[in-house]
């Protein structure tokens, strides 16, 4: 069994770490070259998105991509919880997220599809198992999926920031749940240069119902990445009831190096 599967994966090296900011600026930094070819994405048809921003990260950090489903014809919300400081944020079961897609679904009688970066990702995938009713499929950006919460580089501000103990039974229950293949289709998207998630712990267990995609992009660039945007452009555009995988035939295999299985 390998070292991924038994869950020791190891937070990723310093150097990635401490080159975040300055390679997410090279990630953004492309999106206006990318624009044409990015434009011509598969177009939506007008189903709600939710969008939960990364641990500490508030929607600022959602409006590129807002903007970007908004143009292709999706409708998308932003969570309206504030900056995202776990279960501050979201109520210790969730009750606030659960609440807002409850609103989302009463406003559009539609399935809402959840895209979530970083800790966001973590908690779409807890929401889809706390309604599963009311959501199309799950799209994470670098989340911690399976192993330890310190197979990151941010679990110990996690833990002085939110109160929660890494090795404390409510920690333990959220991880081993977390562990589990959403009762939903689910994609997770993610990148061997992530600086804070290791990235062998961001991938969907394999199943008929996910994929993994993985991109050359920083952790804090996941979310403004053209790479990432044409996937998420991809996924968004499945019928709501012929979900498949990603198609990396062609061109896009120069793009997207594998599955990540």
């Amino acid at each position: 069994m390998t070292a991924d599967r038994l869950g020791t994966a190891k937070s990723p090296p310093l150097l990635l770490a401490v080159t975040e900011f300055a390679r997410a600026s090279l990630d953004i930094g492309s999106l206006p070259f990318a624009a044409p070819l990015l434009m011509q994405a598969p177009k939506g048809d007008g189903h709600p998105v939710l969008l939960l921003p990364g641990f500490l990260a508030g929607e600022g950090t959602m409006k590129p991509l807002f903007k970007f489903l908004k143009r292709l014809g999706y409708n998308p919300y932003q969570w309206e919880l504030g900056r995202n400081m776990g279960q501050k944020a979201i109520g210790s079961e969730g009750e606030k997220m659960v609440a807002r897609l409850d609103e989302i679904y009463a406003a559009t009688g539609r399935k809402v599809t959840l895209i979530g970066w970083s800790l966001g990702g973590s908690f779409a995938r807890m929401l889809s198992r706390r309604r599963p009713d009311l959501v199309r499929q799950v799209i994470s950006l670098g989340s911690p999926i399976k192993g330890t919460p310190k197979a990151t580089n941010a679990w110990m501000a996690f833990q002085v920031i939110t109160g929660q103990k890494i090795n404390g039974p409510e920690m333990r229950a959220q991880v081993a749940e977390g562990h589990l293949i959403p009762p939903v289709p689910a994609t997770a998207i993610f990148s061997r240069y992530d600086g804070i998630v290791a990235w062998r712990n961001a991938r969907e267990p394999e199943a008929e119902t996910t994929d993994n995609i993985e991109v050359r992009s920083s952790h804090c660039g996941l979310g403004v990445n053209p790479a990432v945007w044409w996937a998420i452009a991809d996924r968004l555009a499945l019928p709501e009831d012929k979900w498949k995988p990603f198609d990396r035939s062609g061109a896009k295999s120069f793009i997207y190096p594998s599955s990540g299985h």
